[in-house]
């Protein structure tokens, strides 16, 4: 057990604590027992002070070797069941004296233990010595032996440091701090990894108190004791907030590679000059850690009985539980400080009060399809105005003392709003219907192009229907979306980062809906020359398009059709000239096989005629190809005269 017992303990939301031991001492040194997976927090953060005159030297701590590794290079190894045998076999060449029965002494080196009979091993064994300034080896048997004394120093201190690491644990390590001889006020501070703090939170509502509706938030903090010792009377401090930690491996030895650097020739060097850096201002500085200590508070004398009630009065409930904790802001954290030390045994948890405060709060419904679809929630909604930050945590809220539902309270800073939904409202039920469209704003014309407006239209519709007899109003959630914007839409009551919330009061009986039209203006593009005459008489009709540009934009779909009739019959001419090609293939091969007189001759003769004909008619296709592309050119110059008027 070690003689600094835990003072003071503050414990954080991500899975590590600060640990503060301190007690006036007379040593010099202390030792601290570590489990192994916390020795790298512990050589990261560990801090040893002397209050007064003395000071502290140093720390050490065994090197993370298995028990095997660190007794590598001793040459004394002890089993189980034969302690006494193997320490004479390891002692063998050894200096000792053996202790014998009837005062008898043997002093000599070991030659070693000779076993006859396993079964009877004290018996029979013979331990074997060559006495001191003699040539005599001497055989006693073991069961003679009544101690041994090891006269050589080296053995001495294995055997030693054999039982040493024999006592030590697997799973724990040994952290000693070194200091000067004489009384010691002294502090030992560390990081190690603990079990992260949690909270509970009790909402006692009153809705018909004086002044407004009112609520008592309790709040409770658990904490864990997993340390290997009990916690008496230690000032605790809980801490909200989320600080930069991480595990860095300060326990393992690294030796990293070197490169091997050979000699090399060198010339002497002449004289170097630097420039004089510039005296900065020196200023004494005392590091010190700002952490206040948790007021101590005497504990109660006892705890008086409490009487039978039928209902839970949030009055009572406020004195019967007092606020147990002061709060302190530390930058980006907050730390709650408990004012009553507390005593937790070993492998314990325990509950200690945070937090009780008198909240002014408003009810409402409020529905999320996103967050529960069909129904809204019954929601309770508080400022915070308790002077503290609030940890996230389950809350049990408790309305004309009877259990009424339960929810999760967020992170909130001080004068905060939070939100408590805590029971599903089954009397209103709520649909979705949801449509898009696109509708034209308006026409330009950029280049060769017909530059198109369009709103996008995002369109739902909730419809609320209420089957209680009451008068309900919903406060309906409606996502916000990046780049649309709300428009013939009823107003919004509030709004948050990621909704609009609109108001709907749903008679009883009733029905309501709820129209929620968002849209986002987008613009595309379409070829002037792909457009279509419905779509430009639907532009005309529309006003979007004026008369004149709508007839030089006709004019110019008019000319794209002739250029298309006239690139079609480019391309059946040129299938007619594939034909008549083909052809003339076929007549000269008949050709070749022909004579020139007499029936092949007048044959010849017709093959002659039609390859003159085909001639003909490529010369004439080739003449109407010109003029078609000719003209082609004209339509197409027709166009880019059309195009430069659009603008």
């Amino acid at each position: 057990m070690t003689s600094l017992p835990i003072r003071r303990m503050t414990l954080y939301k991500h899975g590590v604590g600060y640990f503060e031991r301190r007690a006036k001492i007379n040593s010099e040194a202390v030792t601290l027992s570590f489990r192994v997976a916390e020795m790298n927090d512990i050589l990261k953060s560990l801090t040893a002070i002397s209050w007064g005159e003395g000071q502290v030297l140093g720390v050490d701590y065994a090197t993370p070797q298995s028990e095997e590794e660190r007794l590598a290079g001793c040459s004394i190894r002890l089993g189980d069941g034969r302690s006494l045998r193997d320490l004479l076999a390891s002692l063998r060449g050894r200096l000792v004296m053996l202790h014998l029965d009837q005062a008898e002494m043997v002093r000599g080196t070991l030659l070693g233990l000779d076993e006859v009979d396993k079964e009877q091993p004290l018996a029979s064994s013979l331990v074997s010595l060559l006495v001191a300034d003699t040539a005599q080896v001497q055989a006693v048997p073991l069961g003679r032996v009544q101690a041994v004394t090891v006269q050589d120093e080296q053995a001495a201190a294995d055997l030693r440091f054999f039982l040493q690491t024999a006592v030590g644990q697997e799973d724990y390590r040994q952290v000693t701090v070194r200091l000067t001889p004489g009384e010691h006020d002294l502090m030992v501070s560390y990081v190690a990894p603990a079990p992260t703090w949690r909270v509970s939170y009790r909402l006692v509502t009153e809705p018909e108190a004086e002044g407004g509706p009112t609520a008592l938030l309790l709040g409770w903090g658990i904490f864990d004791n997993r340390m290997e010792e009990d916690l008496a009377g230690v000032a605790l401090s809980l801490v909200a907030g989320m600080p930069i930690s991480f595990v860095y491996d300060l326990y393992t030895p690294f030796t990293p590679e070197r490169p091997v650097v050979t000699e090399e020739a060198r010339v002497a060097a002449g004289p170097v000059g630097f420039g004089a850096a510039l005296s900065p201002a020196m200023a004494d500085a005392d590091m010190a850690r700002g952490v206040s200590m948790a007021m101590m508070a005497p504990s109660p004398a006892g705890e008086a009985a409490m009487p039978r009630r039928a209902k839970m009065s949030r009055a009572e409930l406020r004195d019967s539980a007092p606020a147990g904790a002061t709060g302190e802001a530390l930058g980006e954290l907050f730390q709650y400080n408990i004012t009553t030390p507390v005593t937790v045994g070993r492998g314990q948890s325990a509950m200690v009060p945070i937090l009780s405060a008198d909240l002014a709060y408003r009810k409402d419904l409020l529905y999320n399809g996103q967050q529960l679809p069909v129904n809204p929630v019954a929601s309770l909604r508080f400022n915070n105005s308790t002077g503290l930050t609030l940890e996230r945590g389950p809350v049990t809220v408790v309305e004309g003392g009877e259990y009424v539902g339960e929810a999760i309270l967020p992170f909130t800073v001080e004068t905060s709003e939070f939100i408590v939904p805590y029971a599903v409202e089954l009397g209103v039920k709520v649909s979705e219907d949801g449509a898009n469209r696109r509708e034209i704003r308006g026409l330009s014309i950029s280049g060769a192009y017909l530059l198109i407006e369009e709103w996008d239209v995002r369109t739902l519709t909730y419809q609320l229907t209420n089957s209680t007899a009451e008068e309900k109003t919903v406060l309906v959630e409606h996502p916000r979306q990046s780049g649309y914007d709300l428009f013939e839409t009823q107003p919004v009551v509030e709004q948050t980062d990621a909704h609009y919330r609109f108001a709907v009061v749903v008679p009883g009986r009733g029905e309501t809906k709820l129209r929620v039209q968002v849209r986002q203006l987008v613009t595309r593009r379409e070829e002037l020359q792909r457009q279509s005459y419905a779509n430009l008489q639907h532009y005309l009709r529309r006003g979007l398009l004026d008369k004149v540009v709508y007839e030089k934009i006709a004019a110019l779909l008019r000319l794209r059709e002739e250029i298309a009739r006239l690139e079609k019959r480019l391309q059946e001419i040129e299938q007619e000239r594939g034909r008549i090609y083909k052809g003339q293939q076929q007549v000269q091969g008949n050709m070749q096989a022909l004579g020139m007189s007499g029936k092949e001759g007048a044959l010849r003769s017709q093959y002659v005629d039609q390859l003159a004909d085909g001639e003909g008619q490529l010369k004439r296709l080739g003449q109407e190809e010109a003029q078609r592309r000719a003209e082609i050119k004209q339509f197409e110059q027709q166009i880019q005269a059309l195009m430069a008027s659009l603008g």
